[in-house]
């Protein structure tokens, strides 16, 4: 993917009060009169203190506009400039990603400049957090110890089929009246129906992972109501869902392998080997070990791949986890491992709420085989070349082969009818492989991919990298995109790996540590 990039390259503290109209320039026309009334109120925090909050109602149906509706959470950081651009909606992916604190974090990663001329409206989508109502279809899904996610007895199999089976029934059960509608087509109508309320014509846009997706559906849907869009961690539209599933697997493999080459650069803080498949065979003795007793009554094999998959999404997280490793194989010390689970592999309230949404969503929004025979199939071949999360990831999607409703098709969303689109692209990057920008770069036909050469984080931009935020202030400030001769239309470097943290040092905050916070995983 390397040098594919390369050769591509061609050369709340503002009173309660009504939303205002955005004005010509920014809008492109005539501002639309306000659909419903948003009465704003104070929701600060200590690091976002002009955050505000506010409800809509939308319907559940936006086919049947006059029947039963739900309500959406929103938030806003206003605009403070003369110059005014309009609302810029955010969405972290998931799907069932919050998205209301992710307003804050844009709104104060931008540069002021820049950030003060938009209103920055971050949301809940429909079933998400503190939208309502709020999806939670079995709480105790991801309690551990969970069966090993390796099937190799028909025993362990049996079990992980009927935990995704019980956890189909749960959500039919608790929410069969809405799951016909919680899908990715609807909560793009929602964000039509947010832009309404808030009396915009157009709107600008920013989503990352399936937040590209979701803003690449409403684009299709709605093409003269976007302004600007920027996309960053692109998903690839022509795999919704299982196809991409199965590609994920191959490239957090490869994340997986660059993690323990780093261990085994850093030998002589970790103390695994100088060899990186001697590292990676000690991982996967270690999740041997604990298939067989599970650390703390916790920790068990499933439970480890949960802990080390977000090292996939960023690696400012390698030292915790190489810290961890290096404990229980060295010291048989299995405490920071277990610190480690709480930290990035538990499930809590919050994660319980995004799984289910997660799962409503991706079975809703694609075909997906109903024959166990078939799934068995293919992960098992995967398995062979990608080890590492393929069988965790078909047991997390495997409630879809059982999902109560009936699935639509994906949404084609080719598209010569917008502005200029904003495309963000590392080349390893596991949750959204690389091909995924360039497919995406050909569907929107005015669009320009910015590739992080080299980068394997997902979600780049406002995480440290001046390159590539410097094509993000430049666009978001008057709408300048790079052009280059071929598929890429510039390139960034990448930024350098983490380096090991002296033993107890606490990890210091970063912008990526909090952007890759809030954007969470599997998403």
């Amino acid at each position: 993917m390397k040098k594919r990039a390369t050769a591509l390259c061609g050369a709340a503290a503002v009173l309660a009060g009504m939303v205002t109209a955005v004005p010509a320039d920014a809008s492109g026309g005539p501002a639309a009169a306000p659909m419903a009334k948003l009465s704003w109120k104070k929701c600060a925090t200590s690091a976002y203190p002009t955050l505000q909050c506010a409800s809509l109602k939308v319907p559940l149906d936006h086919a049947g506009p006059g029947g039963r509706k739900i309500t959406l959470a929103l938030s806003r950081v206003p605009h403070t400039a003369k110059k005014y651009q309009g609302p810029l909606l955010v969405n972290p992916g998931g799907p069932g990603g919050s998205g209301l604190t992710l307003a804050g974090f844009l709104a104060s990663s931008l540069p002021k400049k820049v950030a003060a001329q938009y209103d920055v409206i971050g949301f809940d989508p429909r079933g998400v957090g503190h939208s309502k109502p709020a999806l939670n279809c079995r709480p105790a899904q991801f309690a551990p110890v969970r069966p090993d996610s390796l099937p190799t007895t028909g025993k362990t199999e049996k079990a992980n089929l009927k935990r995704a089976e019980d956890f189909a029934r749960a959500c039919a059960a608790k929410y069969g009246d809405v799951l016909p509608y919680i899908d990715t087509v609807s909560a793009a109508e929602d964000i039509d129906a947010i832009r309404a309320a808030l009396g915009a014509r157009r709107i600008n846009y920013f989503g990352y992972s399936y937040g590209t997706y979701l803003g690449a559906v409403y684009a299709k849907l709605h093409p003269d109501r976007v302004r600007r869009a920027v996309l960053d961690s692109v998903v690839d539209p022509t795999g919704v869902w299982y196809d991409n599933n199965l590609l994920q697997d191959h490239a957090f493999n490869d994340r997986h392998r660059a993690l323990m080459a780093w261990i085994a650069r850093h030998d002589r803080t970790y103390r695994l080997g100088t060899d990186p498949r001697e590292v990676e065979d000690a991982w996967y003795a270690m999740r041997s070990a604990l298939a067989r007793k599970p650390a703390d009554g916790k920790v068990g094999a499933s439970e480890l791949e949960d802990t080390f998959m977000p090292g996939g999404y960023y690696n400012g997280y390698w030292p915790d986890l190489a810290a961890a490793f290096a404990a229980f194989v060295n010291k048989k010390d299995d405490d920071p491992l277990v610190e480690a689970y709480e930290n990035f592999g538990a499930v809590d309230a919050g994660g319980a709420n995004g799984y289910s949404v997660y799962t409503a969503v991706q079975c809703r929004d694609a075909r997906w085989p109903r024959d166990w025979d078939r799934w068995r199939e293919d992960n098992w071949e995967v398995y062979r070349k990608a080890p590492f999360m393929t069988w965790n990831n078909a047991w997390y999607n495997a409630p879809c082969a059982f999902w109560p409703t009936a699935s639509l098709d994906p949404v084609d969303v080719s598209n010569d009818a917008l502005p200029p689109v904003l495309l963000f692209q590392a080349t390893d990057d596991a949750a959204t492989p690389y091909e995924g920008g360039v497919m995406t770069h050909h569907l929107l036909r005015r669009s320009s991919l910015v590739v992080e050469e080299g980068g394997g984080n997902h979600g780049i931009t406002l995480s440290g990298n001046t390159c590539l935020d410097r094509h993000l202030t430049a666009y978001l400030t008057d709408g300048t995109v790079p052009r280059g001769t071929g598929e890429v239309d510039a390139v960034c470097k990448r930024l350098p790996d983490p380096k090991p943290r002296k033993a107890k040092a606490a990890s210091a905050a970063s912008r990526g540590s909090t952007l890759h916070g809030l954007l969470g995983f599997r998403g």
